[in-house]
């Protein structure tokens, strides 16, 4: 089943030196005669025969892959040591159609090689492998090696043992201790056959035919069936990727709460994208959980109601607008403010100098009207042309939508894409010095990333102050699953920058006004427990919304099994005291595998 997963996206690298800054020049290997599969794998992640030639090493095929640029099959002795760090299984990387057969025993002259999914670069931990291979027939139709079963009880609750600090926080050395971390646990089993059974989905199918599972069933379970990403100590141990060997029609289309049920087995891999991997060879049966998406509850005539929505490069060559606006009028029930993130320009990803995205807007303003919506009003700030981030030539950025039948939008001249706009006090209210305006576009906190649009707004009467934000994407920051312990979180360098900015334009407002009503969401691109939220919360300038949730719903993201917040909705101290606000995270698109976007829409009822 053809995968980005299985993609050589870097080349062979021993483990030993496996650091971004680190090269290696491989000269003849050492010969390494009479060695069995465990003897190749060591009691650490990385082999003690890593650029050696070794020969002869026996075992049982017990599965094979025959697509993409990772072909090869793996490799298991039926005859185990009684170490239990020492993994009985390798992947032998033949790069063409391997011409062995599940079941045949045979015999592996190679070399030892630790290839690291993505690159030295990403951090990942390696994959130890047999390359450029001399493989030898000894019989044929061979029991394949009992799988080894991955249950609640084989897990360990701890995730990772912490890095050498004097190896830059990396764990590849240290002794595995299967029984006594997760990471630990896996890294033993690698390339051995392995089963799980009856396991509950915690992301949904993905484009690429992946799947998360988890076989501890009330480990951080929410109440839609997840498992919730609390806290940076508290991983899921229990979550695990599943691919198949199969084809990819045959793959199952799941949804968050539905069940693998029965047995699903095969060889356990190491990708780029999610670390430890169950490679199907044979799959369980999907039982449907019956998730449906949720609809929020309508606003009253004196509620104002607020929402963000990230609609993933909206571009007029999507074929989304009808499902957005859908959601936007039945799901979300009609906001009064809809903060939108990630509008792309008139030509979405073509890159000739385009900025505006009124097309863009616009189709989905006459899509919301033909879903029985209202006729939206819209505001917004054109970027200077590739200055923003997001994907190349999209121009994306934030966009204020406001049912004029509702509420106004106070409209003051100055506004652009290099003006920041300040807060003045005119008979002792805030006011913004431009509206729609943009919160210092020029300070170097939003190089190439979404700077935050500001609007006032009025409702019944009252000024609402709106800030909308897109903060630093989490990319480059290495992964759960990373050699590296704990992971290093690059991009919040920036993005606790731009929350001191977010955070700060708040309060100049409320330290004119006080009692302002000051509402700033959007995509946060962090958690509600992050050092970001903390940042952009201040000294009680701000807080996010979402803690009002109970903890096993405050989730609008669902990332390799963990359901997480990245969206949110921080409001000002006159809102959280008037304790009449409500707030809902509406799950219709991060549990579901047909999901028109990654991202669930918030929305925020108050009465200001």
């Amino acid at each position: 089943m053809p995968s980005r997963s299985s993609a050589r996206l870097a080349a062979l690298t021993v483990a030993a030196v496996c650091s971004a800054a680190s090269t290696v020049a491989l000269t003849s290997p050492a010969q390494a005669d009479g060695l069995r599969i465990h003897d190749v794998q060591g009691t650490t992640r990385t082999s003690p025969y890593a650029g050696q030639k070794v020969t002869d090493v026996p075992g049982i095929v017990t599965a094979t892959r025959t697509y993409g640029s990772s072909r090869g099959f793996w490799l298991q002795d039926p005859t185990p040591d009684d170490n239990p760090a020492t993994s009985e299984g390798v992947f032998v990387f033949t790069s063409s159609t391997p011409k062995v057969a599940v079941g045949d025993s045979v015999t592996v002259t190679g070399t030892v090689s630790e290839y690291v999914p993505g690159g030295a670069s990403t951090g990942n931990q390696s994959l130890t492998e047999i390359t450029k291979p001399t493989v030898t027939t000894v019989s044929t139709g061979n029991a394949v090696p009992a799988p080894v079963v991955i249950d609640a009880k084989s897990v360990p609750a701890a995730y990772t043992p912490a890095g050498d600090t004097a190896a830059s926080g990396s764990v590849n050395a240290l002794t595995l201790e299967p029984k006594k971390c997760a990471l630990d646990y896996y890294e033993s089993l690698e390339g051995m056959n392995v089963q799980v059974s009856d396991t509950r989905v915690v992301t949904a199918t993905d484009p690429y035919s992946e799947l998360w599972v988890t076989v501890k069933p009330h480990e951080n379970r929410t109440r839609r069936g997840g498992s919730l990403y609390a806290s940076y100590d508290d991983q899921n141990t229990g979550r695990l990727q599943i691919q198949s060997l199969g084809a990819t029609a045959d793959f199952p289309v799941a949804n968050v709460g539905d069940t693998l049920t029965g047995t699903t087995t095969g060889p356990l891999d190491y990708n780029q994208y999610g670390g430890y991997t169950l490679v199907a060879s044979s799959l369980g049966t999907l039982k449907s959980g019956g998730l449906q998406r949720e609809t929020t509850q309508k606003q009253s005539r004196g509620e104002l109601a607020v929402a963000t929505y990230n609609v993933e490069n909206l571009d007029p060559s999507d074929a989304t607008f009808d499902a957005h606006a859908a959601a936007i009028v039945n799901n979300l029930q009609s906001p009064d403010i809809v903060s939108l993130e990630e509008i792309q320009d008139n030509n979405g990803a073509t890159d000739d100098g385009t900025v505006a995205a009124d097309v863009t807007v616009n189709k989905l303003i006459d899509a919301i009207v033909a879903a029985g919506g209202p006729k939206y009003d819209w505001r917004s700030i054109d970027p200077v042309n590739d200055q923003d981030g997001g994907e190349p030539g999209g121009n994306i950025r934030q966009v204020f939508l406001f049912n004029p039948e509702r509420v106004s939008f106070v409209d003051r001249a100055g506004g652009d894409s290099t003006t920041a706009v300040g807060v003045t006090k005119v008979h002792g209210k805030a006011q913004l010095t431009a509206s729609p305006g943009r919160v210092d576009p020029s300070n170097s906190a939003w190089t190439s990333s979404r700077k935050p649009l500001a609007g006032e707004f009025v409702f019944r009467g009252k000024t609402v102050f709106v800030i909308a934000n897109h903060l630093n994407s989490k990319g480059g920051d290495q992964g759960l699953t990373a050699q590296y312990q704990p992971p290093t979180r690059s991009s919040e360098v920036q993005r606790h920058a731009q929350a001191a900015l977010v955070n700060a334009f708040a309060k100049s407002i409320l330290d004119v006004q006080k009692n302002a009503d000051v509402i700033a969401l959007g995509d946060m691109n962090d958690f509600d427990f992050s050092d970001t939220t903390k940042i952009l919360q201040g000294d009680g300038e701000l807080w996010s919304a979402i803690q009002s949730l109970p903890r096993s719903e405050r989730y609008t993201y669902d990332y390799q099994g963990n359901q997480q917040v990245l969206d949110q909705i921080l409001i000002s101290p006159a809102i959280r005291r008037g304790c009449d606000f409500e707030y809902d995270s509406v799950h219709i698109n991060s549990e579901f595998h047909d999901q028109i976007s990654d991202h669930d829409p918030q929305v925020l009822r108050f009465r200001p």
